[in-house]
């Protein structure tokens, strides 16, 4: 932003600047600015739905630099605990406002396998790329045990709480939803148990934002990480928020308006276009810092991200959108995954428990947790 403004006064020698800036590892998501109108326009022209999924899920990647660039700095001025939270925060909002229109047309399924794809994009894509950057000049990097043990612990209970409506349902309706589907009616049981279960949830979650902001600060951000010297003031970092966020919500209307006939024109199934392409680009902002600051030898705040936005889409994302599903969906939204969504959120979390463990991590880790997720997105598009 900053040095966009200035392009037009700038010298010869800053425009090479602005240049090399602008193909760095920083500034080459705002090349992908022009596409936020050409989606707009694509839209009000009703152009091939392809052309308009396709226009939107890459206009939505600068919108997330762009958040995620500010709450690096917003960051920078309150430590890696409250930084993390910032970053997730506010990057799981793409997901929230997808997840959220997707909810309104019935595309209850998609929902949940974005919800999924998310989960185990954040534990085993952005960790495993994070950890193989991040290590790739260095023998290992290390970062805070206590902290990543006690957000495992509570992925640990989300998991828990996940899957139960679904064992309910296995065993009294006495099947799972198949990946094809969109929309499935369930019993009012085990929608009423969804909705409880969420409750339920969002409290714990209430209650590990406490423990880590509040009774336990001081093992979640520790004082010796503050000191970093941030080129945002306040301000424009939370008007590049509420920038980004309009930004991205009308991507994310657009996005969800072309899923069905995207999916078709390219022969992918909502399912896996849910799971991975709509959970991928929902997160963007999160992935970014996190490969990024791990890339700086910054793994606190790497490991907190990915492991917090896993467990903020866990314990408040999800919860939230099954409540909303009441007074807003064509039908409530149990929390009823399909078989595939289950073995990948129980393998995802069960490896995060081990791969953080040590407090350790080195480019190898990076590589196995990356090849898990491959076979995972393997089995989603065979589906």
């Amino acid at each position: 932003m900053r040095h966009t403004s200035a392009l037009m006064t700038a010298s010869p020698r800053q425009r090479r600047s602005f240049g090399r800036w602008l193909i760095s590892a920083e500034g080459w998501p705002y090349m992908l600015v022009p596409l936020i109108p050409a989606a707009v326009v694509l839209e009000l022209t009703h152009a091939s739905a392809t052309a308009i999924f396709v226009a939107a899920a890459l206009g939505i990647i600068p919108t997330a630099a762009l958040m995620g660039k500010a709450t690096e700095e917003l960051a920078a001025r309150s430590g890696p605990g409250v930084g993390g939270f910032l970053n997730v925060t506010f990057g799981n909002f793409p997901e929230l406002v997808i997840a959220f229109f997707a909810l309104i047309e019935g595309l209850q399924e998609v929902v949940k396998a974005s919800l999924i794809g998310s989960i185990i994009g954040n534990i085993l894509l952005v960790l495993g790329a994070s950890m193989f950057i991040g290590g790739l000049r260095r023998d290992k990097q290390t970062f805070n045990r206590a902290a990543a043990n006690a957000q495992s612990a509570m992925l640990l209970l989300a998991l828990t709480a996940l899957i139960m409506p679904a064992v309910f349902e296995l065993v009294v309706g006495g099947r799972l939803p198949s990946p094809d589907e969109e929309l499935v009616r369930y019993d009012s049981t085990v929608e009423h148990l969804s909705l409880a279960v969420a409750i339920v949830l969002m409290l714990s979650y209430v209650a590990g934002l406490i423990f880590s902001l509040r009774t336990h600060r001081a093992l979640f951000n520790p004082h010796s990480e503050h000191a970093e010297e941030a080129d945002w003031s306040v301000r424009k970092g939370i008007t590049a928020l509420a920038v980004a966020g309009v930004a991205v919500g009308l991507m994310s209307e657009i996005l969800v308006g072309s899923i069905s006939e995207a999916g078709e024109s390219l022969g992918l199934s909502e399912f896996f276009i849910g799971a991975i392409v709509v959970a991928i680009v929902g997160n963007a902002a999160e992935h970014w810092v996190a490969v990024l600051v791990a890339k700086k030898d910054k793994m606190d705040l790497a490991v907190g991200i990915c492991l917090g936005s896993s467990t903020q889409i866990a314990l408040f994302v999800a919860p939230l959108l099954v409540i909303l599903s009441f007074p807003f969906g064509p039908e409530p939204m149990p929390l009823v995954f399909n078989g595939f969504e289950l073995a990948a959120i129980v393998f995802a979390i069960l490896i995060a428990d081990r791969v953080t463990a040590e407090g350790e991590s080195n480019w190898f880790e990076g590589v196995q947790l990356l090849a898990v997720y491959v076979v995972v997105a393997l089995a989603f598009a065979f589906a």
